[in-house]
């Protein structure tokens, strides 16, 4: 059965103007309608496609990848600003550990003329955000397919922290380390090898001098050492770490250790009672090496104590460190 059904569309214009009226019939009126819904979603829908990240499912794989993406970013960021702060305190210690060992600190062309405490070659105060930046690549930054690629505009990230840049960093770091490290052990390895304790427990009775009389030849001679007058037996220790060049009899020092301690420096030890090392024995500090006697040219027990500077003797007292014979 037809529809005979009549509507009637009223149309009022402004300015008080007579208003006009169409008589439409009834499926007319539905088509009108009908048209206009439609319309309705096909502009709602291109909308959608065209203007939002919804429209189609490759889209939305893309939209959700952005978004993982920018959590990633974040987090990355996070741990550029934690490494950032790591290097900038190794650089503080770094910077204390050269000044220790003695090497030179002075400020270089790319070192941050602002940081205090930051080494060669290395911009200590420098925080992430003021790292040289380069521009950021979809390619470099996604794990997707290469068949799709995030809209990384939309993340608001147009640069990333210069990577390369703090790589740089830790390497003069590292480098720089490792020279303190070096220092150190050279500087440690000097002092172990340096005589700087008295080797034995007693009382100071001949002083080093140019010229002594000597007590058994009768004559004044220079005297290349120091006498330290102590019961036989007491121990006679190294001073310093060394190795035994000369453990025996030798002519007026009666039982003599000799010890090279590198460097040039050598210390003699005379008139021994007994020996407790040998010839290519490597000895160290406080090792006991002999006990204190009064063999060879000598009046009573005490130790004859020399040290030899590239050859040339020298006062032991002004290695030592510690008190002096008492």
């Amino acid at each position: 059965m037809s529809d005979r059904r009549k509507w009637t569309v009223v149309l009022v214009p402004p300015k008080n103007q007579p208003a006009k009226s169409y008589m439409l019939p009834g499926w007319a009126f539905r088509a009108v309608a009908w048209t206009g819904g439609i319309s309705l979603l096909l502009v709602g829908w291109a909308v959608v496609v065209l203007f939002t990240p919804w429209g189609t499912p490759g889209a939305r794989i893309v939209a959700a990848e952005n978004a993982a993406l920018h959590a990633d970013i974040a987090a990355i960021e996070e741990r550029f600003k934690v490494l950032d702060d790591t290097l900038r305190s190794i650089a503080s210690r770094e910077e204390q550990m050269k000044m220790l060992a003695g090497l030179p600190t002075e400020v270089s062309a790319v070192r941050d003329s602002t940081a205090i405490g930051a080494p060669d070659a290395l911009v200590a105060s420098a925080s992430i955000l003021d790292l040289p930046t380069a521009p950021i690549e979809a390619t470099a930054l996604t794990a997707a397919p290469t068949r799709r690629r995030p809209f990384l505009g939309r993340l608001g990230w147009s640069a990333r922290p210069d990577i390369e840049g703090m790589i740089s960093r830790a390497s003069n770091l590292a480098n720089g380390l490792r020279d303190v490290s070096d220092t150190l052990e050279r500087n440690f390895q000097r002092f172990a090898n340096t005589p700087s304790i008295m080797p034995t427990a007693g009382w100071l009775s001949s002083q080093f001098t140019s010229s002594r009389f000597h007590p058994i030849l009768h004559e004044n001679r220079p005297h290349e050492g120091i006498d330290v007058t102590a019961p036989t037996g007491t121990p006679i220790v190294a001073p310093a770490a060394g190795s035994v060049i000369f453990a025996g009899n030798d002519k007026g020092y009666g039982l003599v250790v000799e010890i090279d301690h590198g460097n040039g420096i050598r210390t003699r030890f005379a008139h021994c009672s007994r020996l407790a090392v040998r010839a290519g024995q490597q000895v160290t500090r406080n090792q006991l090496i002999a006990a204190v006697g009064s063999t060879g040219l000598s009046t009573a027990p005490h130790l004859h104590y020399e040290i030899h500077v590239n050859g040339k003797p020298v006062d032991p007292i002004t290695f030592v460190l510690s008190d002096a014979p008492q």
